[in-house]
């Protein structure tokens, strides 16, 4: 049985899941506290859509920017 495969989930879903911490915590501070269906909505983005958010985050204002 090969292992590899299996490092390399864990690792993307390892990665994934600090871009998504990351992400709630930038939004939080920008726009205060956030609701539960956005968190869920966040949680749902792949590794690029949450980079792109990451980026994005930088020109919000408020939660209507999303």
């Amino acid at each position: 049985m090969r292992l590899e495969p299996l490092y390399q989930r864990d690792r993307e879903q390892a990665i994934q899941s600090g871009e998504q911490r990351l992400v709630l915590r930038l939004l939080n501070r920008r726009i205060g506290e956030i609701d539960a269906s956005l968190i869920e909505r966040i949680q749902g983005l792949s590794i690029e859509q949450l980079e792109n958010l990451g980026e994005a985050l930088l020109d919000f204002s408020s939660i209507a920017d999303e």
